[in-house]
């Protein structure tokens, strides 16, 4: 091996590979097994999203754009968040991204100097701390598990300190499917405000929830525009997965510099794909969701007759059952339930939350109940 290998950027030797990712891929290599791993929407995406696409090619749109994105596409989604969320900015603030992979990226390496550090509550997707540590930044987990997976505002209060520099959240979150409430919302107000700190929303899952109303966002306070990063995806409410398309909005001071990042680590997003993302935010995801709902519905019905007990998810498409009173790892569970019972699930420590695991339920009906049917033999095969 040569020993330039030890001449990389640092922050990559403790860099982690996604174990969700492992998890998916030794379930591809059991034969038979059913993966309820990623979070993946089975669906197509919409025809016309794909249609458009394919005009812009036929149409020669296969030049350099305006590094922010498309002017036209910058303004419907700005006309977007305008019209669904309630939420004003101006096209100017907006940046099309790749993916909120992307976004989160370009958010995070702006406002990150060596040593600052971004309180992450768990469970969280793993790419938030990962992102933090390629910034040389540090993450302060904040446990909620035994609040129901909400932010109390004391326990936030007690992990704030002169280094703090941003709070991320995410809801409906992943894993947990979790809708953050008025109180965990308010929290993160009063903190960011108290003590001048940037809030990163990855609202990812907000068009994939249940209630009758919208979920709650910290885009909700206006009295935090100066201060938020609002990140968004095409992926999930779209079906839209690979074609990497998402966005970052911020306020104009402060997207006038995080354009940068984007200017010179991406410099923009495929032009086909602006007019993908343009269809898309004319498309309506409540098929999808009600498919997910029904889901949500069956799973949490099958896994409290397992015993297994989960806090009812109000969005996504994950649940996030508790498996502590079997008294295994998630780890040594979740590569039991693939190598015995042929069903995969990804163990909860990946989220930095043990004694959990989640199953993602964007999957064929027939293999969700399947999957479930492996789940509750295994579980009574367990226990004798």
């Amino acid at each position: 091996m040569s020993h330039m290998i030890s001449h990389l950027n640092t922050a990559l030797y403790t860099a982690r590979r996604s174990a969700i990712r492992e998890f998916s891929a030794l379930a591809k290599a059991t034969p038979g097994c059913i993966a309820l791993t990623l979070g993946e929407p089975e669906f197509d995406t919409p025809l016309s999203v794909r249609e458009a696409a394919k005009a812009a090619l036929d149409a020669g749109e296969t030049h350099y754009i305006a590094n922010p994105g498309a002017p036209e596409v910058r303004q419907a989604v700005a006309d977007f968040e305008r019209r669904e969320n309630g939420f004003v900015c101006e096209p100017s603030e907006v940046i099309l991204t790749a993916g909120a992979t992307e976004a989160l990226f370009t958010a995070l390496f702006g406002i990150l100097n060596p040593g600052d550090e971004v309180i992450i509550p768990q469970p969280a997707f793993l790419l938030y701390e990962e992102i933090v540590n390629l910034c040389r930044g540090v993450t302060v987990k904040l446990v909620t598990a035994p609040d129901g997976f909400q932010i109390r505002k004391e326990k936030l209060e007690a992990l704030i300190t002169p280094r703090t520099k941003a709070i991320v959240i995410n809801t409906p979150n992943n894993p947990t499917g979790c809708v953050l409430d008025a109180e965990s919302l308010a929290a993160v107000r009063d903190a960011a405000l108290a003590h001048d700190l940037f809030v990163i929303a990855d609202d990812v899952y907000r068009q994939l929830s249940y209630g009758a109303e919208k979920p709650g966002s910290a885009a909700d306070f206006p009295e935090l525009k100066d201060r938020l990063l609002l990140v968004q995806s095409f992926s999930k409410p779209y079906a839209m997965t690979g074609w990497r398309m998402g966005y970052l909005i911020a306020d104009a001071p402060l997207m006038e510099r995080l354009s940068l990042v984007h200017q010179y680590c991406v410099v923009s997003t495929p032009a086909p794909f602006q007019r993908a993302a343009l269809a898309a935010l004319a498309e309506s995801p409540a098929a999808m969701r009600e498919t997910y709902r029904k889901r949500r519905d069956y799973v949490c019905e099958r896994l409290e007759a397992m015993g297994l007990p989960a806090v009812r998810p109000d969005g996504a498409f994950y649940v996030f059952p508790s498996i502590e009173q079997t008294g295994m790892t998630s780890d040594v569970f979740c590569r039991r339930l693939i190598t015995e019972a042929g069903v995969a699930a990804t163990p909860g420590f990946c989220f930095g939350q043990e004694g959990y695991i989640r199953f993602s339920y964007c999957c064929a009906d027939e293999d969700l109940a399947e999957g479930m049917n492996r789940l509750e033999r295994f579980l009574k095969g367990a226990k004798a």
